[in-house]
C-alpha cells in the first residue's frame, strides 16, 4: 500500500526516503506523513438531493523535531523539489540542537477496521435512492413531520509514515456516517429532533433498513418530547447524565486537561496531580484506540505508534495521561497511541481516541428513584469549555425535570454550568449501563478536528448549576 501512495507522482519513495534521513540527521523525532484520501458527502433536504461533494487528495507533511522546537511543513505537490523546499524549511528548527533519533514505533499487526472504500460501494445512485427512500419513511411517519434532512458521509485514508532507514508504517483508514433530522409542527410551534451514527465499518449496518427506520423513529420521538417541554428551571439542583452519547461532557471538560501537552506546559487543572484522588471512588475513566470499529479507534496514530487503552482515572486517583512520541519524551513517559493529526497538512499533537468512564454497580432505575428535585439530562448540543480549569457550559437536547423520584415533563433551554474536576468529585451514583455512543462526535482543537468516541454510564451528580429559560 506504501507505494500507491507514491504512485502518479514525481517523487519515488526512494528518493523521499534519502531526503528525510538528511532532513532528521542530529533531529530528536520527525516523520514525512504521505496521504491519499477520498471523501463523499450527500444532503437530501427540503424532498431533494441538496448537495453531493466528492473529494480527492494527496500530498505530505514534514516535521523535524529538536528538543522542544517543531519544524513542520506540507504540501499537495509531490515531487522532489517541493520535498527539499520543505526539508529546507524544517531543518531550521535543529541549527546549534545535535540529538539521536528517538526510538522508532513499535509495529502492529492488528487490525481494526476493514479494507474497504466506502466512496464507492454502494455506487452514488444507490446512495440518492436510498436518501429518497428514508426521507419518504420520516415523511410518511406523522402529519406533523413538516421537515427532513437526511445526509450520509463516506471517507478512506491511505496513510504512510516515513521514518528514517525504516520500511513505511501503513493504514488504510474507512469512516461513514448517517445523520437524520425531522423537524415537527404542532399549534404553530416547530421543534427537532436527530439521530444518526457511523464507524470505521463498511456501510451496510447503517443503511440497513433495520438501522435507518430505528434513527429515524428516534430522531421523531425527540421532536415529539421537546413539542411539549416546558422552560427549565434555573438554580443549583441534582442532576442525573444518561447513558452514552452526554459522556461528551467529560470528554470535553477533563479530557483535555488529560492531553499531554496541555500537562507539560502546566496550563491543565490536573497539573502536578498524578496519584491523587482528583474524582468520587468508583470513577474510572479509559481511553481506548482499540475498538473494533468504532469512530475514535485507530490501528495506529498518526505518528505511527499502536493505539491503546490507557487508563486516566482508577476509582477516583489520577493515573496518567495521553501522548504523543514529543509530549512523552519531554516527561519522560510513554507514549500512549495518542498522537494525531486532521490531514497531512496538519502536524500531530496529543487527542483523545475514544474515551469513557466505566461501569459502577447501580440500576439506571435506582439512580432516578434517588432524586429528589432535579434534572435528568438524556442528550446533549453544543457547548464551551476551557481546559485550563475546567470551566464548562453545555446545552441539554433532551432533558426531563425529575420529582421524587418519577420522570416528569420534558424541559426546554436547560444548560449545564460547572467545571470538570469540581464535577467528578460530586458523582454519588455510577450506573451497570455503560454505553458508547452511536459514532457521532468530532473533537477540535488548535483549528484541527478529528473523529472521537465517548461515553459514559448513567451518573448521579450532585448540585450542579442549571441555566434555564424559566420566567
Amino acid at each position: 500500500m506504501d507505494s500507491f501512495l507514491f504512485e502518479d507522482c514525481d517523487l519515488a519513495q526512494s528518493q523521499a526516503q534519502s531526503i528525510l534521513q538528511d532532513t532528521l540527521s542530529g533531529a530528536n523525532d520527525g516523520e514525512l506523513f504521505v496521504e491519499r484520501s477520498q471523501s463523499e458527502s450527500l444532503v437530501f433536504d427540503d424532498g431533494r438531493l441538496k448537495s453531493a461533494n466528492f473529494d480527492s487528495s494527496r500530498g505530505f507533511g514534514l516535521r523535524c523535531v529538536a528538543g522542544e522546537m517543531t519544524g513542520f511543513a506540507q504540501a499537495t505537490d509531490m515531487t522532489p523539489s517541493a520535498l527539499k523546499n520543505a526539508a529546507a524549511a524544517v531543518s531550521l528548527v535543529k541549527a546549534g540542537h545535535e540529538a539521536t533519533d528517538s526510538t522508532a514505533p513499535p509495529r502492529t499487526n492488528k487490525r481494526l477496521y476493514p479494507d474497504i472504500d466506502p466512496v464507492a460501494s454502494p455506487v452514488f445512485g444507490d446512495k440518492v435512492a436510498l436518501l429518497q427512500e428514508i426521507d419518504a419513511f420520516c415523511r410518511a411517519m406523522d402529519p406533523s413531520v413538516v421537515q427532513v434532512s437526511v445526509s450520509m458521509a463516506g471517507s478512506r485514508r491511505a496513510i504512510a509514515i516515513l521514518k528514517a532507514g525504516l520500511a513505511p508504517y501503513t493504514d488504510e483508514r474507512p469512516l461513514v456516517r448517517l445523520n437524520i433530522s425531522i423537524t415537527v409542527e404542532r399549534d404553530g410551534r416547530r421543534e427537532s429532533g436527530y439521530g444518526g451514527g457511523g464507524g470505521r465499518v463498511p456501510y451496510d449496518y447503517y443503511l440497513s433498513a433495520e438501522n435507518w427506520k430505528a434513527v429515524a423513529r428516534e430522531s421523531f420521538r425527540q421532536a415529539t418530547v421537546n413539542l411539549d417541554s416546558v422552560p427549565a428551571p434555573a438554580g443549583e439542583m441534582d442532576v442525573v447524565l444518561g447513558p452514552g452519547w452526554p459522556g461528551v461532557l467529560l470528554h470535553e471538560a477533563i479530557g483535555h486537561g488529560l492531553e499531554g501537552d496541555f500537562i507539560r506546559k502546566g496550563s491543565s487543572a490536573f497539573t502536578g496531580m498524578i496519584g491523587e484522588r482528583v474524582a468520587s471512588p468508583g470513577v474510572t475513566v479509559v481511553d481506548d484506540g482499540t475498538l473494533d470499529g468504532r469512530r475514535g479507534s485507530l490501528t495506529m496514530d498518526d505518528e505511527g505508534t499502536p493505539t491503546s487503552r490507557t487508563t486516566l482515572i482508577e476509582d477516583g486517583i489520577l493515573k496518567g495521561f495521553m501522548q504523543d512520541r514529543l509530549n512523552a519524551r519531554l516527561l519522560g513517559v510513554a507514549e500512549t497511541g495518542n498522537g494525531r493529526r486532521e490531514t497531512f497538512a496538519h502536524a500531530p499533537m496529543p487527542r483523545m481516541t475514544n474515551t469513557f468512564m466505566l461501569g459502577g454497580d447501580k440500576d439506571p432505575s435506582e439512580i432516578i428513584a434517588d432524586l429528589k428535585d432535579g434534572i435528568y439530562a438524556v442528550n446533549f448540543g453544543g457547548g464551551q469549555v476551557d481546559i485550563t480549569n475546567g470551566k464548562f457550559v453545555f446545552q441539554c437536547t433532551e432533558a426531563y425535570r425529575v420529582r421524587n423520584g418519577k420522570i416528569e415533563e420534558p424541559v426546554k433551554g436547560a444548560t449545564l454550568i460547572g467545571d470538570g474536576p469540581t464535577v467528578l468529585t460530586q458523582i454519588r451514583h455510577i450506573g451497570n449501563d455503560l454505553e458508547l455512543d452511536p459514532g457521532i462526535g468530532v473533537c477540535g482543537k488548535a483549528g484541527q478536528g478529528v473523529p472521537v468516541g465517548v461515553g459514559q454510564p448513567t451518573l448521579y451528580v450532585e448540585r450542579m448549576t442549571i441555566g434555564g429559560s424559566e420566567g
